[in-house]
């Protein structure tokens, strides 16, 4: 006798995290545009509008148990609402990113990725001890040029995501699996 066939899938054992800004529609739509903007004068692959985000703490590989961690990890990050201006179009020539950062990072970003990265380490989480640098990935496999002058784009911070990564043939794919409102 067989078992009757499922539609069930096993949940993976891991899966690749981080927590991240994620724009609202308005602000996604303003990245689009200088995305396109800095398409037309450095060249290289766009990054589809879907995926563009703030990366806050680079979690990797994870192990699907430890999801209630990281939410009490983020439960414990407090940080007040801010605007972040992305005024800074730029280009690293190692792995040939073109982005858009902010010239000043207001404090309270600077304190929200302090207090994230101080309760993913409490908890046992590997954490980058790299200066972090607030920056969207607009263009990949960019060959670059000179430093262009943009129009900034504001972005008001009113909350943070904890997002599920999975490549695929098109790219990554993302997806939101929680937020988190600052006060």
């Amino acid at each position: 006798m067989t078992e009757p066939a499922t539609n069930e899938f096993p949940e993976p054992a891991t899966l690749r995290l981080f927590f991240a800004l994620w724009p609202d529609d308005a602000t996604r739509d303003a990245l689009n545009r200088t995305g396109k903007w800095l398409h037309q004068h450095w060249g290289g692959r766009p990054m589809r509008v879907e995926t563009v985000h703030i990366t806050l703490a680079f979690l990797g590989e994870t192990p699907a148990e430890r999801l209630d961690d990281l939410v009490a990890c983020a439960d414990a990050a407090r940080s007040d609402g801010f605007e972040l201006i992305l005024d800074q179009a730029g280009y690293w020539r190692h792995n040939r990113i073109g982005w858009l950062g902010a010239s000043q990072t207001p404090p309270q970003y600077v304190e929200l990725v302090g207090a994230l990265n101080a309760a993913l380490q409490g908890a046992g989480f590997p954490v980058d001890s790299r200066p972090h640098v607030p920056h969207v990935t607009l263009l990949r496999k960019s060959p670059g040029g000179e430093a262009l002058a943009c129009k900034p784009v504001r972005w008001p911070i009113g909350d943070f995501v904890l997002v599920k990564s999975a490549t695929g043939s098109e790219g990554a794919h993302y997806d939101v699996i929680r937020r988190w409102s600052l006060a």
